[in-house]
Order: C-alpha cells, then structure tokens, then sequence
C-alpha cells in the first residue's frame, strides 16, 4: 500500500482549480522542512493508517513519494496524539483537555512531546500548550457548518479565536479559514485520481497547505478533525 501511496502522490491530484487562485501552489517534499512556513502552497497525501503493524495512526506522504510525518498511536489512547517527522521526533502533541479528570470539547497543542496525565494544570506546570482547540456544539450555535475554533495561546477563555475549521470530516472537505481575513489557510479535499477505475474513499485525501501556514500544524487540525468526529 506504502508503494501505492508513493505512486499515485505525485501524480493523481489536479491542482489545476487551485492554481486557478494561486500561481505559486506546489507540492511538499521531504527537501523541504517538514514543518515551516512556505513561500508558496503545498499538498500532502494523507493515509489514516499507521505503517507499523496493529498500530493505529496516519502515514503522511509528500510529492516525491517519500514519508513526511507519521502517527503511531501504540497505547491505542484517543486522548493523546503525537505527530512526529519522519524520523520519528516529535513535532506536535494533541491531548483533550480533562478536569476532574472529566473529559470535554477543549484539546491542546503542544510543541514537541508531552507524557502523562493531560488535566490541564498539571500539564501546565511542565509545559504550556501553544493553542487550544475547542469542538462546536451544533446544538448551540445555528451555524451547523463551523466544526471547531482554533485559539492562540492554548485558552478559549477570551473567545477571540485566530482560525475557524468549517465543513465536514466525514465527507474530507474541510477548510482552515482565518478568522479575521476569512482566507482559507488549509483544506482537506478527497482524493481525485487521474485514471480511471481508481477509487480512494475516506482512508486516502489531500491536505493542502496555503502560503505561510505551517504545515505541522495544518496536520496537527487532521488529527484533531479525526478525534472529534470519527
């Protein structure tokens, strides 16, 4: 499947629609740093497997077929995601946000790799996350199209919030929109082969990453899309 993925990365996605908008759109490779702010937009192959055996996670591959981050989520914990590059270092760590040891609609993003216990304050104590992502509860708001608010500085207490995540993850359409702007920023798009008779479902999609977005954190909202509605 790993060659399958190699193959088809560099050459099944149409990004004509989006040069339509952007000139400058090209895909990632592992040249390029896995994880920093690029000049012109980039697109991901994103694999919701792990390519370690009987380990969940997601395999993340760039347009020169190589593997550009990974996901092996070996505890099984829905409450704890580390994405690393493809060496295996921690970039980001996911945690939902527990009180009382109570879990609720708040996860935090953390640089590098936090281990044990996510309640909040303790987590605190050693490191602080750098945002907060809080899930929409649909039956609060009329805008049933608004999946999550992304916060700066790992709090939604002010409720002013720096990106909006609109669309539908089980359809793998979804747009990271910035919130003062409303320019999209990132969106995951599903996988359109370029010969026929090839169909990818929900397992295999793009992630397109604009100008200036880092693309760790654009797969670190991937992550946090699948916890909250997978």
């Amino acid at each position: 499947m790993l060659l399958f993925l190699k193959s088809i990365s560099f050459r099944s996605f149409n990004h004509q629609d989006f040069k339509n908008n952007n000139s400058s759109c090209k895909e990632l490779t592992t040249t390029s740093s896995s994880s920093s702010l690029s000049s012109s937009c980039i697109s991901l192959t994103v694999w919701r497997k792990s390519l370690i055996f009987s380990c969940k996670g997601f395999t993340v591959i760039g347009s020169d077929g190589n593997l550009v981050y990974r996901v092996d989520n070996y505890s099984g914990r829905r409450d704890q995601t580390i994405l690393m590059d493809a060496s295996g270092k921690p970039i980001l760590t996911i945690c939902r946000h527990k009180k009382l040891r109570i879990v609720d609609n708040n996860w935090f993003i953390y640089e590098g790799e936090v281990l044990g216990d996510h309640d909040y304050k303790a987590s605190s104590l050693r490191k602080k996350p750098i945002f907060c992502v809080k899930k929409q509860m649909k039956i609060l708001h009329s805008n049933i199209n608004v999946l999550a608010h992304v916060y700066y500085h790992g709090t939604s207490s002010n409720k002013t919030y720096s990106y909006i995540i609109e669309g539908s993850y089980a359809n793998r359409t979804c747009k990271v929109l910035d919130a003062k702007s409303r320019n999209v920023v990132a969106e995951i798009r599903k996988k359109q082969a370029v010969i026929g008779g090839v169909t990818f479902g929900l397992e295999v999609f793009v992630l397109i990453v604009m100008p200036g977005f880092d693309s760790g954190f654009a797969m670190a909202m991937v992550l946090l899309l699948d916890q909250m509605f997978s």
